[in-house]
């Protein structure tokens, strides 16, 4: 087979009309309100928490600064229980906060915390959880939560992926205390760069606004050391016209995820990762394991696709427990993480996105089923 005759990339971005981006710049330019809270920043927010279906959204210029409010915004300190098999965000905004990341295994099916080895994790120092939705999955909301409660500790979830996700039709970011969402040009929605946090607290909303705008309540007080995460007009304004565009974005991976599942069937050693029935899918990316019965690891076949000029991610390698930074911390011992480290050679997300050729995915299924040895 031939290699594709321009390269096809994990992701691309959802991008609206530049004739409609063109036209809400020059409102903004009309109103000169750039940043600060500004009607567009207004409206999207008030958007969103009809689109996620949550009591509570703040906008952020990012979700790594989203996340470390979040973290402030709860007060946590010492040390705090999360998982290996995440992107390096959500790992360092603890270490920016002067607490201690405590790594914990990964159950093997949904690939999020595994909450059966949480207990023997927690000490006196222990003040929250911090899960991952991976590639869109739950967390194990119930026995998270119980834990919690049981030790008094705090709950936030990284929600990155999870746009638009729901359990049994309840919106994901109502869970534990707060969720975080990114809004980086490779997600499913996007505002260039930006994020949100989502609560169900009026107070913690509150407290969450102040910490992302330096702590200033009104022109004479400062009552915090907060932050600059403020998202500007202009994020908003994409932001605004990519909710518009989000249902046709939503149907168009749909019919791609399904043309996957379809071509990929009955590959040994190629396994897809699943939605559970009573999840509603955040489509952000399509994901493989490649096991023994394969005939090739998966740091092989993504070389070899990348000879073909299709450009698959190894989300998320490596573990962050193994980067310098952590790997000295006694959680981040590879005999802790058995399964994380068994996963994370075995993961490879294929190109995934709206614009993606229903023809180019038969064709990369096609590649994978006649590079297997």
């Amino acid at each position: 087979m031939k290699p594709f005759k321009n390269p096809i990339y994990i992701t691309r971005p959802m991008l609206p009309d530049l004739a409609d981006v063109n036209k809400e710049i020059a409102e903004i330019w009309q109103s000169q309100w750039l940043t600060n809270g500004g009607a567009k920043h207004q409206l999207l927010e008030e958007g969103l928490k009809k689109e996620l279906k949550v009591p509570f959204l703040s906008l952020f210029n990012n979700g790594t600064i989203a996340l470390m409010v979040a973290v402030q915004s709860l007060r946590l300190s010492g040390e705090v229980i999360t998982t290996p098999f995440t992107f390096p965000a959500t790992t360092h905004v603890l270490a920016w906060n002067n607490i201690t990341p405590v790594f914990c295994d990964i159950d093997e099916e949904s690939l999020t915390l595994d909450p059966t080895k949480m207990a023997k994790l927690i000490t006196s120092k222990t003040t929250g959880i911090l899960g991952v939705h991976v590639y869109g999955r739950p967390c194990h909301i119930e026995p998270i939560q119980e834990i919690a409660d049981q030790n008094g500790l705090r709950v936030i979830y990284d929600a990155a992926h999870a746009f638009n996700t729901e359990i049994e039709g309840k919106a994901i970011g109502t869970f534990g205390d707060v969720s975080m969402f990114s809004f980086h040009s490779t997600k499913l929605f996007h505002t260039v760069e930006g994020g949100a946090l989502t609560c169900n607290s009026e107070h913690l909303k509150q407290r969450i606004d102040f910490l992302k705008n330096f702590g200033i309540k009104n022109e004479d007080e400062v009552i915090m050391p907060g932050i600059n995460g403020k998202m500007n007009e202009v994020q908003a304004a994409v932001g605004l016209l990519n909710l518009k565009n989000l249902a046709a974005e939503r149907a168009k991976r749909k019919q791609i995820l399904e043309t996957y599942l379809a071509n990929l069937a009955e590959i040994p050693g190629v396994t897809p990762f699943l939605m559970p029935e009573e999840v509603r899918h955040s489509y952000q990316y399509f994901m493989v394991r490649i096991g023994a019965e394969y005939g090739m690891n998966r740091n092989d076949l993504y070389t070899e696709l990348r000879k073909f000029n299709v450009f698959s991610r190894k989300y998320f390698y490596p573990l962050c427990s193994e980067y310098s930074s952590y790997r000295q911390l006694p959680s981040a011992n590879p005999q802790n993480l058995p399964v994380a480290h068994k996963i994370v050679q075995e993961v490879l997300c294929l190109p995934f996105y709206g614009n993606l050729p229903l023809s180019d995915v038969k064709k990369i299924c096609q590649l994978i089923r006649e590079l297997r040895k």
